[in-house]
């Protein structure tokens, strides 16, 4: 041993992060065998709903793991997707027929989803070290030495074979591996909210508006008390917002750009936000013994509903080579992660970058052109399945 590592904290895997993407990774590293060490900047789990969709391939992902059961009993299953302008659809897009048990978006909030994994870490005996921020990482023989910051002003030097970034599009842990997040930023503000509202469309759709102003999302969220059946997500593309948008700016949203029916009125509001987005991707994913997973290495727009499933995805992906790594020292899986992985994170964001686009065309004859294009797709069959299943997320 390296005279450097004596009297330190040692571990095989250190995840910085415990969002939806750190948690999965820890459950299967934790299935696997492996020994891993967990920090969070946060002293709690998040307690807002934020990314609130689970796709078919998700759950698949997370069988092994032992938490489908409780999603899906947190969840509302969604097995339509509908594109609108105002009152007329231009495309359905129905999981009937996605090949896989899961044949819906599973909507259920991010906050339940976290608390969901987590119980199930806290099953197995493993902890999260809260609120414990990283601070750095030197390459040392055989590993790197990561410097922790802990509650009270202390610090803590921590010896790990592996450094994995689940810490969101802000990464420090990217930061300090050097790693270019390559792309732009979104000229348009993006407001969120959960609401309480009649509502005239089957809950069993999400609805994407596309109109000259920006686009729209309406999907159904599971209720809090298990009777009313009002309660909604909303996310709109605009171009500025208040940090927490009121009842009024949200019901202006939903008569500019929703239905024409009369009626449709948001009764309670259980939380707001709005935020600036980046459609970004991190130069490459892995670099000496730092990777990364989920927004760490790649942030998109929300349209799809893609970026908590394509990081969970990343993690599960991750373990088993990473295992393979640490037990014999074949790095070769973990090349192969690393260029799979990059791949779809570059078609998602191409695909979230090109549907927020063509959602936000002012030009009338743009507009007219892309109405017609998408009835059209709606019409062929093969079409039709293969973007059910590109956002289910299977082609994965």
């Amino acid at each position: 041993m390296d005279s450097v590592q004596q009297g330190m904290r040692q571990t095989d895997v250190l995840i910085v992060g415990a969002g939806p993407t750190g948690l999965a990774l820890r459950l299967e590293l934790e299935r696997l065998g492996i020994a891993a060490i967990q920090i969070d900047k946060h002293a709690a789990g998040l307690n807002t709903s934020r990314a609130a969709v689970i796709h078919a391939r998700t759950l698949e992902v997370l069988e092994p793991c032992g938490v489908v059961p409780d999603l899906l009993s947190k969840g509302v299953a969604v097995p339509d997707f509908r594109v609108r302008d105002r009152d007329r659809i231009l495309l359905h897009i129905s999981f009937d027929d996605i090949p896989s048990r899961y044949r819906y978006a599973l909507m259920c909030p991010q906050n339940e989803t976290e608390a969901i994994l987590q119980a199930r870490l806290e099953a197995l005996g493993a902890i999260i070290e809260r609120p414990v921020q990283f601070l750095s990482a030197t390459e040392t023989p055989g590993g790197l030495i990561a410097e922790l910051a802990l509650p009270g002003e202390q610090k803590q030097s921590l010896f790990t074979r592996w450094i994995v970034g689940c810490d969101g599009g802000s990464s420090k842990v990217r930061e300090q591996a050097g790693i270019a997040f390559v792309g732009d930023n979104y000229a348009e503000q993006f407001m969120l909210a959960d609401v309480h509202m009649d509502w005239p469309i089957s809950r069993g759709e999400v609805s994407l508006y596309f109109s000259a102003d920006g686009l729209m999302v309406v999907a159904p969220l599971p209720e809090l008390d298990g009777t009313s059946c009002d309660r909604y997500r909303i996310v709109a593309t605009v171009p500025s917002a208040p940090a927490t948008p009121s009842i009024d700016d949200i019901e202006m949203l939903l008569r500019k750009r929703g239905p024409r029916v009369a009626g449709v009125k948001v009764k309670a509001l259980d939380w707001s936000s709005s935020f600036n987005l980046q459609h970004r991707i991190a130069s490459q994913v892995c670099k000496h013994r730092t990777l990364l997973c989920g927004d760490a290495a790649h942030v998109h727009s929300p349209a799809g509903g893609q970026g908590m499933n394509t990081g969970i995805q990343d993690a599960v992906a991750l373990a088993t080579p990473l295992a393979q790594a640490i037990r014999d020292g074949n790095e070769a899986g973990l090349t192969d992660w690393a260029s799979h992985r990059h791949q779809i994170a570059s078609d998602v964001v191409r695909m979230t970058h090109a549907m927020t686009q063509m959602a936000t065309l002012t030009s009338q004859m743009q507009r007219a052109l892309r109405d017609a294009a998408l009835g059209l797709v709606g019409n062929i069959p093969f079409i039709h399945r293969k973007l059910a299943i590109r956002l289910a997320e299977l082609g994965n």
